[in-house]
């Protein structure tokens, strides 16, 4: 097997570690790319390749993390994921711990660790990575991140989601959720959301969004069928679809560029929270992006009443 097949059979791998570190998909990109650049100027074969680019793109992705913290101290508002629409790596033997740690939740715990922790607990917990590839890929001992693995977990626990709910079930709830929206169907809505939902959106100040979240089913069902019939009115619309293994949406202009993604959390039957991600920087790898600020005066515009 020549170096580039090797590579490119331990690809889809590399993305997942960089993405669950990252949260974002145009860095973890770029740490692939960045370790591939350093795998083709060795000079010798390694004895495992896989745990020699699994450390190199877990390196990379702790850095390119270290730095991206300062940036997110400065972000305007709630700060989401890039949203994933499919996770390119599959292993049978772990779907549960993939599946789990992927979803927006779970990222968003994520972020509440410290760059090794978030690394030791991907590899480890995630990926079953053992304790000698760990410590290597870390650059730390053993015994240092077993430790850095029981604080993680403590913080993980602390706050983790289960989605206890099988795939069927959160997809007719979603498909329910859905059409009762494309009804604007107030009663519908509420119907399927849990009493404390939340709706929150993630625009950076780049997008039109929320200025706060919206709590209570009544109040997020009433905005939700007063904004989307609206927006159908101009020729928006939605197909449903993945989103970070949950249930959600892409949202589309008339000229089917995107304009946001809704991501849903599912569990005991009902919808937990809803995130809407618009900042169009982080929207760019599903697709040509649409001008949210015109749609917005467009919507604005559609509700003036005729003279």
């Amino acid at each position: 097997m020549s170096k580039v097949e090797e590579f490119e059979e331990l690809r889809p791998l590399l993305f997942s570690i960089a993405y669950r570190i990252l949260g974002s998909v145009g860095e973890a990109e770029d740490a692939v790319q960045e370790t591939w650049l350093r795998f083709d100027g060795l000079a010798t074969r390694p004895t495992s390749t896989k745990a020699l680019l699994s450390a190199a793109v877990t390196r990379i992705s702790i850095d390119v993390l270290r730095s991206a913290r300062v940036r997110r101290e400065q972000y305007v508002g709630p700060w989401f994921p890039e949203p994933l629409l499919s996770d390119p790596y599959q292993d049978p033997a772990r779907s549960v711990e993939l599946a789990d740690s992927v979803s927006m939740a779970a990222l968003l715990l994520l972020e509440r660790l410290s760059p090794l922790e978030r690394a030791v607990f991907v590899l480890r917990e995630v990926f079953g990575f053992g304790f000698d590839e760990v410590a290597a890929a870390v650059g730390r001992s053993e015994a240092a991140c077993r430790q850095l693995l029981v604080r993680a977990r403590r913080h993980m626990e602390a706050g983790r989601p289960r989605f206890e709910a099988v795939r069927k079930e959160r997809e007719e709830l979603a498909s329910r959720f859905f059409d009762a929206l494309r009804e604007g169907d107030v009663a519908g809505l509420q119907e399927l959301l849990a009493a404390d939902v939340s709706m929150v959106g993630d625009g950076g100040g780049k997008a039109p969004q929320l200025a706060r979240a919206v709590i209570g089913a009544g109040n997020v069902a009433r905005l939700l069928a007063s904004v989307f019939p609206r927006m159908a009115g101009i020729d928006v619309t939605f197909e449903p679809h993945e989103v970070n293994g949950q249930p959600g949406a892409i949202f589309r202009d008339r000229d089917g560029k995107v304009l946001h993604i809704l991501a849903l959390d599912v569990l005991d039957g009902q919808i937990q929270t809803i995130r809407s991600v618009i900042n169009p920087d982080k929207l760019g790898h599903v697709g040509p992006v649409a001008d949210a600020w015109a749609i917005d005066r467009e919507v604005r515009q559609a509700r003036r009443p005729t003279e």
